[in-house]
C-alpha cells in the first residue's frame, strides 16, 4: 500500500469521496487491507475479482471457502472475511426485497429470493410458508442436489407448512445452468404439491424456477392451474 500515492490510497479515498467514489476493486482492497509478496492490494484485489477471466463481482457468489484460501495472497483470515461480506451482502438485499414482498406476485418472490438461490451450482429446492394475512413465516429446504418427482414426497414438503399452520406455500428451486425452462419432472412435482395441498387445505401459490437473473412462475406459464 506505500508505493500507492497518497490520493489513490482506496481507503483514503473513501474517507474524501465516499465508498461510491471506489471501484469493486478498490472496495475490495479496503476489507484486505495488505496485498501479497510482490503485489500491492488492488493488484491483489484484481487479480481475486478478473483471475482466469471472471466476470467480477458475480462470481465471488460461487466461492467457498477452501477456495478462497487456495487463491495466493489470501489466507484463512481474510478467506472467512470474505466469506462473511458475501453472507451480509446476501441477507442485507433479501432484508430490503423483504420489505415490498408480495408473495402472490411471482415478479417479487422470485427478487427476495434471486441473490439466494441463482449462484447455487446445485439445484435446490425452498418452501415459502405464509400464514392468513400473506405474510411471510417461515421457509423449508426440502431438496438439495436432486429435485426430482420421484424423490420429493409430499409428506416431506408440507410436514413443515402444517407444523407451522401455513394456509399457502410457493415453492422455488433453481436451475444450475441459468435457463429457468421448466423440465417434465419439475411439471409433474409441482402437480403432485398442488394436489396434496389441496387434500390438507393448504393452497400452492406458485412454483418458481430460478435461472441466472430471470425466472418462470409455473402459474404464470398456465401449468399450475387456478384454486
Amino acid at each position: 500500500m506505500k508505493k500507492i500515492p497518497d490520493k489513490e490510497r482506496p481507503y483514503e479515498k473513501c474517507m474524501e469521496a465516499g465508498a461510491s467514489a471506489l471501484s469493486d476493486a478498490e472496495l475490495l482492497a479496503v476489507l484486505l487491507r495488505t496485498g501479497s509478496r510482490g503485489e500491492n492490494v488492488i493488484e491483489l484485489a484484481r487479480r481475486i475479482l478478473y483471475q482466469s477471466g471472471g466476470n467480477g463481482l458475480l462470481d465471488l457468489h460461487h466461492f467457498s471457502l477452501e477456495q478462497f484460501v487456495k487463491i495466493r495472497g489470501i489466507g484463512k483470515v481474510k478467506a472467512v472475511q470474505l466469506i462473511c461480506i458475501l453472507e451480509l451482502s446476501r441477507r442485507l438485499s433479501k432484508a430490503t426485497a423483504l420489505e415490498t414482498v408480495s408473495f402472490r406476485t411471482p415478479a417479487s418472490v422470485a427478487d427476495y429470493y434471486m441473490e439466494d438461490m441463482r449462484h447455487e451450482s446445485q439445484e435446490t429446492m425452498k418452501l415459502v410458508m405464509i400464514n392468513s394475512k400473506g405474510k411471510l413465516i417461515g421457509e423449508n429446504e426440502v431438496s438439495k442436489g436432486t429435485v426430482n418427482a420421484s424423490i420429493i414426497t409430499p409428506r416431506e414438503i408440507f410436514v413443515e407448512a402444517l407444523h407451522r399452520r401455513a394456509v399457502a406455500v410457493v415453492a422455488l428451486h433453481n436451475h444450475p445452468s441459468g435457463d429457468p425452462t421448466p423440465s417434465d419432472d419439475d411439471i409433474l412435482l409441482t402437480k403432485r404439491i398442488q394436489e396434496a395441498g389441496s387434500i390438507i387445505g393448504v393452497e400452492l401459490l406458485d412454483h418458481i424456477i430460478i435461472g441466472n437473473n430471470c425466472y418462470i412462475s409455473l402459474r404464470e406459464e398456465g401449468i399450475l392451474e387456478k384454486g
